[in-house]
């Protein structure tokens, strides 16, 4: 198969209590691997995007992706994009499929919508995080619904269960309260080879160029 899907993340990253291993190309990633798609990775520089950055991501983040003529962002669109060339990712049961897209939006709207605000305002130090009780309740129906079943949906692991483990997966989330089902849940998505060679990609990646970094600033 031709290579023609590039993923575009940061240069850099601050390795000392920075994302690493958390940035959102991650999810590009292990989708590519999970589903045998070759792909190669560019990268923009860290801070804030330029003009050409700009013209691919609005916001000035990433991830963005290219496939051949096709050019998109935002992790949750690319995601989706790479699920459908891939059985191993979507389902084609329409009953299974549906299944599959409510809890891949179920982990980006429901969940990820309450815990990133709530994991800023935890690290900026703020007094009163008012979403606490709302993230309870939300991490309290994931325990409950994981206690029932293995994956997600379609009886195998898809593109929701990535995308609810990546959510998951976040280390102050995973600190927060007692939830085995959900702890035992990221554990078994983390095992997967796929999730693991992204990881390890996306890590050796920024190491690289922490470590050119350095060496320029000695």
């Amino acid at each position: 198969m031709h290579e023609n899907i590039t993923i575009w993340t940061l240069d850099w990253v601050p390795m000392t209590n920075g994302p690493a291993g958390f940035v959102r190309d991650m999810r590009l990633r292990w989708a590519c691997e999970e589903a045998g798609l070759p792909y190669s990775v560019r990268t923009v520089p860290f801070g804030e995007g330029g003009p050409d950055h700009l013209a691919c991501q609005p916001f000035g983040q990433v991830p963005f992706m290219s496939d051949g003529d096709l050019n998109m962002f935002e992790s949750g669109a690319c995601v989706l994009h790479l699920a459908e060339k891939s059985e191993a990712l979507m389902p084609r049961d329409p009953q299974e499929r549906a299944e599959t897209l409510q809890w891949f939006i179920a982990a980006l709207n429901s969940i990820e919508m309450v815990s990133v605000p709530w994991w800023f305002l935890e690290v900026t130090g703020a007094k009163e995080n008012g979403l606490t009780g709302w993230l309870e309740s939300r991490l309290a129906h994931m325990e409950r619904i994981l206690n029932e079943r293995e994956w997600l949906a379609a009886g195998r692991f898809t593109i929701a269960d990535l995308m609810m483990a990546d959510v998951l997966r976040v280390a102050k989330l995973r600190a927060f309260g007692d939830r085995p089902a959900a702890e035992a849940y990221v554990d078994r998505v983390m095992d997967r080879p796929a999730f693991k060679k992204a990881q390890a990609d996306q890590m050796a990646h920024f190491e690289a160029a922490d470590a050119v970094r350095r060496q320029a600033e000695s």
